[in-house]
C-alpha cells in the first residue's frame, strides 16, 4: 500500500450554472517532501469549510485502482491523478478492505481512516458532467477520509504501515452501504456508531436512521 501521487490546490473560482463558486477540488500532483499539518497539506487548502474539510476530514485518499472504471466512463476526459479532489493517490487500498479506525504510518505522519467520501455538486464541477455524482453514488468507489493523529512529513512512493486495526469490522464500503443502500441494516448501524473514529455527523445520521426504525440508540 503505497502513495502514488500527493495531490493539492489552494482553492480557486470558477463559474458554474451561471454563478461563481470556489472550490478546492482542482488538486495537482507536487513532487518531493510535503508537510502535514492536523487540518490539510502544505499547499492545500478547502474551500467550504461547512461540509469539506475539518479533523476528520483532513486529507482524501482515493484509490488509483478506480481510475480505470472512470476512464471507461468518461473516455473522452483525461484524467491526472487529484480528478477527484484526492490529496493522496493510493494503490493497494480497497473500500471493502480498509477499516474505520484503521490507523498508518505514513512517512513521518500518523493517520486515522474516519469516514468515507461523499460526492457533491464540485466533483461535477471538476468533471464538467452534473451525472457523476449519481455515477458516483451507484459505483461505490468513494475513498475516503483522514485524520491526522501526528503530523510530519510524506512523499510520492511512501508507504502505508498499518500501526493498529479499527474496532467494530466496519469498513469504508460498509458505511457507504449503509447511507445508499442498507438503510435498515439495524447491526451494521449499531456496529458503526460504536466506532471511536466515525465521523460525528455520520454517527448522528446512523442514530437518527435507528430511532426511525424503532429502534433504541
Amino acid at each position: 500500500m503505497k502513495i502514488n501521487s500527493v495531490n493539492v490546490s489552494m482553492p480557486r473560482e470558477v463559474e458554474w450554472k451561471g454563478k461563481r463558486v470556489s472550490t478546492g477540488i482542482f488538486k495537482e500532483p507536487v513532487k518531493g517532501l510535503v508537510a502535514v499539518s492536523m487540518l490539510n497539506l502544505e499547499g492545500d487548502q478547502q474551500a467550504d469549510l461547512s461540509v469539506h474539510g475539518g479533523s476528520s476530514k483532513a486529507i482524501y485518499v482515493y484509490p488509483t485502482e478506480h481510475y480505470g472504471h472512470w476512464r471507461r466512463e468518461y473516455p473522452d476526459l483525461d484524467m491526472p491523478p487529484g480528478m477527484f479532489g484526492e490529496n493522496l493517490t493510493t494503490e493497494g487500498f480497497r473500500e471493502d478492505s480498509v477499516f474505520i479506525g484503521d490507523r498508518f504510518s505514513v512517512g513521518t505522519a500518523t493517520l486515522t481512516v474516519t469516514e468515507p467520501r461523499m460526492p457533491c455538486y464540485k466533483l461535477a464541477i471538476r468533471f464538467g458532467s452534473a451525472d457523476i455524482v449519481r455515477k458516483f453514488l451507484a459505483a461505490g468507489r468513494c475513498g475516503f477520509y483522514c485524520r491526522v493523529e501526528e503530523g510530519g512529513h510524506l512523499e510520492e512512493g511512501d508507504t502505508f504501515d498499518e500501526v493498529s486495526r479499527g474496532p467494530g469490522a466496519v469498513t469504508v464500503a460498509d458505511i457507504f452501504r449503509l447511507y445508499t443502500r442498507d438503510k435498515t441494516n439495524v447491526d451494521l448501524l449499531r456496529r458503526a456508531i460504536g466506532v471511536p473514529a466515525l465521523g460525528e455527523s455520520w454517527r448522528g445520521y446512523f442514530e437518527h436512521q435507528l430511532q426511525k426504525l424503532g429502534e433504541r440508540v
